[in-house]
């Protein structure tokens, strides 16, 4: 089991990720007021975890919003994770796929997009199929870890 650590609203495409307290997902379109709305990679998650040893590998310090996904959660593996479905209180997101780290990530820092790369370095995304309002410190984990 895995905790929401921040959560992030894309305004438009390419401009700047606010942070904010709580969301509301919403079934089958993504975040309320994120840029991204339906298809398959409504929302996005990166993984605490796996970003810290990135940052010690590259000896960088860059905050976590700028690789531009909206929920950072921690102690939740997301490698490998296609088909899964995450669940925080009511809400649920089946993973689509790898979300892969895009030319922005060069912007900055130098190197840091084929250091995302490896092993789902870039995150998961995937699809709202129950929706509702998710917090910061929210518990979320597997749905096959809850039965």
């Amino acid at each position: 089991m895995g905790k929401i650590e921040a959560i992030w609203i894309k305004r438009g495409k390419g401009g700047p990720m606010d942070s904010v307290d709580r969301a509301q997902l919403i079934t089958g379109r993504g975040l309320l007021g994120n840029a991204n709305q339906g298809g398959r990679r409504q929302v996005s998650f990166l993984d605490a975890d796996l970003w810290e040893r990135l940052m010690v590998e590259m000896d960088a310090e860059i905050n976590p919003s700028q690789r531009r996904a909206n929920i950072l959660v921690r102690g939740l593996d997301l490698v490998k994770s296609r088909k899964r479905i995450l669940c925080v209180g009511d809400c649920q997101i089946r993973i689509f796929c790898e979300t892969k780290p895009c030319r922005q990530m060069d912007e900055v820092w130098p190197g840091l997009k084929a250091a995302l790369y490896p092993d789902w370095g870039g995150g998961a995304s995937g699809e709202v199929i129950a929706g509702g309002v998710i917090n910061v410190g929210d518990e979320i984990s597997w749905q096959e870890d809850l039965i």
